[in-house]
């Protein structure tokens, strides 16, 4: 049996997965989260209480998490794209880049668009500027580490730009990459390029109107 992905196209953390299965062709079963299918939402729901996607059920596991998500897939559906080194070391490198861009990018990056979401008189101007001083910071560090590489953690693509790409994609919407960021720039536009990320960005291109700061017209 296929795995079931609880999931939706717009969502950054479920595009980090999808690019993992799309990477290496990787058979999957879309279980759409959607107001219009709620029996999904709710089969979503009781696998998973906190209701955070996406969500994998495979061989009757349920796996939560993008990073275990394609972690897992690595164990159990490998391609010929090995996103995690099999060298402990190497993998290290691969881990530690994926956990900069989901802390010190997505998550600034998610506060500055949840922040406009909430009603004017209950927004927190301090963190959203804490935030945007945050990704400015996490751009000027990346600039230097990017000088020198194609991908995340070095030559090869991994399950670091997995979670790089929707980062990168949702951050320069939200919080513009400055021109003084030319390799973050470059960088964001390889992975742009990458087929299995321009899949999924065209996928989910129909729920850019959800966007809460209004979507860019670029990319």
């Amino acid at each position: 049996m296929k795995p079931r992905l609880y999931a939706h196209p717009f969502s950054s953390y479920c595009q980090k997965v999808l690019v993992a299965l799309y990477e290496n062709d990787t058979p999957f079963e879309w279980r759409l989260l959607s107001h219009d299918n709620p029996q999904i939402v709710e089969e979503f729901s009781a696998l998973w209480p906190l209701k955070r996607f996406p969500v994998l059920v495979d061989a009757g596991r349920t796996v939560i998490e993008a990073s275990i998500i394609i972690e897992h897939l690595g164990l159990h559906h490998p391609g010929p794209v090995r996103l995690l080194p099999a060298d402990a070391r190497a993998a290290l490198d691969v881990r530690t880049m994926d956990r900069f861009f989901d802390n010190y990018i997505s998550t600034p990056q998610q506060k500055i668009v949840y922040d406009s979401l909430r009603p004017e008189s209950e927004r927190d101007a301090r963190g959203v500027a804490e935030a945007r001083a945050m990704l400015d910071t996490a751009y000027g560090w990346l600039d230097g580490i990017m000088a020198g590489r194609e991908w995340a953690a070095g030559d090869d693509f991994s399950l670091a730009d997995c979670g790089a790409a929707p980062s990168l994609f949702y951050a320069d919407w939200t919080h513009r990459i400055a021109p003084s960021f030319p390799h973050v720039i470059a960088y964001r536009q390889r992975l742009l390029e990458r087929p299995s990320f321009a899949r999924a960005v065209n996928e989910a291109r129909p729920y850019r109107p959800l966007f809460p700061l209004g979507a860019p017209d670029r990319d």
